[in-house]
């Protein structure tokens, strides 16, 4: 055990985090997500919710600045109705713990293959719909 070091994250997931460099981007994937048929990795969280994990993943991974966007979210498919109220949630927990950054909305398939290039992939048991996001890793300073 460690101290101050988030339970969900696992130490499969601290490794990974660890391994990733400057640019590497990381995929949350809601419960929906392919997760399996589009990762490298796979790092699976089946109990917990994305908020959750990006809340905790937040306490150590540094957002990249040298980007304008370093937070991608798929984006609603046109037509449809929904409404993802958990994108609040997301920009809430990284104000707090990475302060003001730009968040892009990506096209469903454009998303799908950004994830397949990602460095690893979390599969989540979220049942918000379009709950997936990508963080691209900064550097400590």
């Amino acid at each position: 055990m460690l101290k101050n070091i988030p339970a969900v994250l696992s130490p499969e997931l601290l490794k990974i985090l660890m391994e990733m460099g400057h640019g590497d981007e990381l995929v949350i994937g809601d419960g929906n997500f392919p997760a399996a048929s589009n990762a490298r990795r796979l790092v699976r969280l089946d109990g917990h919710g994305v908020p959750e994990i990006l809340d905790a993943i937040l306490t150590l991974f540094p957002l990249d600045t040298y980007v304008e966007a370093p937070v991608a979210l798929m984006a609603v498919t046109p037509g449809d109705p929904t409404v993802p109220a958990i994108w609040e949630d997301y920009k809430d927990i990284i104000r707090r713990r990475e302060g003001e950054h730009k968040i892009e909305e990506v096209e469903r398939f454009e998303f799908y293959r950004r994830s397949r290039e990602a460095y690893a992939i979390l599969a989540t048991g979220e049942t918000a719909l379009y709950a997936n996001i990508i963080l691209k890793k900064g550097v400590v300073k």
